[in-house]
């Protein structure tokens, strides 16, 4: 452990400033102090992502997809000692930490095969028609391409999958973008681990090294500087809606404004109906508090809320959701930070009126987070906007209502969120389309008689929705299509068929699925 950056393959220190990662178990400092970075760092680290870029955009796909798999390779056969330094930094359980482990390396491995298909460039060929009356037709030909250098900013609840080598880094990998890193003050230590790993698979492969960096800092000075660089072309972020946001004001007022793709807040509302809770009530609550508690609550897709029917079944269904909460023991966050303003949330919710705590007592434990079930009329949720702040962490707030109808009112007015759930019927579910239809309105993902915690990497999977869920709904940060949110499309128009990109030309080499003259093709064009 050096405690230093690493700008396009040297690690360094220009600032004496420093900061410690601490354990998030007992709050004492780990060893190895890590150095701040400043503005210099920064522009150093985009001036070299911007000289790689050209280089990056020419090399063949095999040989990014190569580096895809190194990574994937590398992060696979690291020792414990990673695992174990993540733990310390996190609070986060090691089988959690080794299934994060398998999903960052499957989702690695998964782009380098995206790469070697080569489709997710979107090639589009209308072909020419000179004798065409009254005007000739010109040969159009468009597809896909890297926007320059990314600016990503590790999360601080996946340190491992949403960090350093997460989704952001490996799609823009992907995409042949160039990568800054803003490393998570919260895991510094397990950052730089996989900033070597990266670095050495770069190297292995011979790609430049400019083309990815990684810069420490505890506070936002150096995400700041990131996001207003002029050479920077796109944002992707996980957190919080205030960090969040205040990222996509910077680069909106920036004299070129360029995209944030930002994940941030979401309750994700959980509506249980009627004949599924008589059925399944049990396993519901089971599920739900599970839900609630994985991970100590630290997921973006924890179900903050959940609607059910008022009478003798929701009634029965509060008592055994307040059993379950009961026999979950308290847990360590990731950070200080997160944990007061958990605790912070939590008081603020019991101290509503109307809100009543049917989730275990309170203890005396200021280190480690305990599950909380809060219960309220669903009446007072339309009347309180607070009510539907998130509170990240084990929490979440049960509001009863009069009936279905009640719900798809609640529904319509929703912010934006990440995702939504129903728990029905199969008859119920057809007869309560009009929830499903005013949901859909409002999020990324509908999930049906399932929790919203635990994502499917998948060509399908969009883990995104409307402000202020994330800062774009039209892109996820999970998934194939992540790699869309680092790409810009770009058209020829009559050009000669040697000067096209090769996947555009009309000998198909690549053999990738284009989409000639309206009908999706592999065959040459002739």
């Amino acid at each position: 452990m050096t405690g230093l950056h690493l700008i396009g393959g040297t690690w360094c220190a220009d600032c004496p400033e420093q900061f410690s990662a601490k354990d998030a178990a007992t709050g004492e400092p780990l060893s190895t102090p890590f150095a701040e970075a400043n503005e210099k760092d920064v522009d150093q680290a985009m001036r070299l992502a911007e000289e790689s870029f050209d280089a990056l955009q020419a090399a063949p796909r095999e040989q990014i997809a190569v580096l895809l798999d190194t990574i994937a390779a590398g992060i696979e056969s690291a020792d414990e000692s990673l695992l174990e330094r993540t733990h310390s930094e996190t609070g986060l359980p090691m089988q959690r930490l080794q299934m994060e482990r398998a999903r960052t390396v499957g989702q690695t491995r998964r782009f380098a095969q995206l790469v070697r298909e080569g489709s997710w460039v979107q090639a589009r060929i209308d072909r020419g028609n000179p004798g065409r009356q009254p005007m000739p037709k010109p040969d159009v030909r468009a597809m896909l391409t890297g926007i320059g250098p990314v600016a990503v900013f590790g999360a601080s609840n996946f340190p491992l999958a949403i960090s350093v080598a997460g989704t952001d880094t490996i799609s823009a990998f992907a995409a042949r973008c160039p990568v800054v890193v803003k490393g998570h003050p919260g895991h510094p230590g397990t950052c730089e681990w996989i900033t070597e790993l990266i670095a050495k698979s770069i190297s292995q492969v011979g790609l430049p090294m400019g083309m990815f960096s990684m810069l420490q800092g505890a506070g936002h000075e150096v995400g700041m500087a990131l996001v207003r660089h002029p050479l920077t072309q796109a944002v992707a972020f996980t957190g919080s809606l205030r960090g969040g946001r205040a990222l996509f004001n910077e680069a909106a007022n920036r004299p070129n404004p360029i995209p944030v793709y930002a994940e941030m807040g979401s309750i994700n509302p959980v509506f249980v109906l009627p004949d599924a809770l008589k059925s399944r009530s049990p396993q519901i609550a089971r599920d739900y508090v599970q839900s609630v508690t994985l991970g100590t609550g630290q997921f973006c897709t924890n179900p903050g809320l959940l609607f059910v029917p008022t009478g003798p079944e929701g009634d029965q269904f509060v008592e055994q959701v307040g059993s379950e909460a009961a026999s979950v023991p308290p847990a360590p966050m990731l950070h200080e930070g997160i944990l007061e303003r958990y605790q912070a949330g939590v008081t603020r919710m019991a101290a509503m009126e109307g809100v009543k705590r049917i989730g275990p007592a309170p203890t005396n434990d200021t280190r480690q987070a305990q599950c909380v079930i809060f219960e309220a009329n669903a009446a007072l949720f339309e009347q309180h906007q607070t009510l539907s702040e998130e509170v990240f962490g084990p929490a979440s707030l049960v509001l009863r209502c009069e009936g279905v109808e009640q719900m798809v009112e609640i529904a319509r007015h929703l912010q934006g969120q990440l995702t939504a759930s129903i728990h029905g019927e199969p008859n119920e579910l057809a007869a309560h389309t009009n929830l499903i239809h005013q949901l859909q309105r409002h999020v990324g993902r509908l999930v049906f008689n399932g929790f919203p915690t635990g994502i499917e990497v998948c060509a399908a999977m969009h883990h995104g929705g409307p402000y202020p869920a994330t800062t774009h709904c039209g892109f996820t940060s999970i998934g194939d299509a992540a790699i869309l949110r680092f790409t810009r499309p770009i058209c020829y128009q009559n050009l000669p068929d040697n000067a096209l990109p090769v996947e555009l030309q009309n000998h198909n080499a690549s053999g990738i699925w284009r989409l000639v003259d309206g009908e999706f093709s592999r065959e040459d064009v002739k």
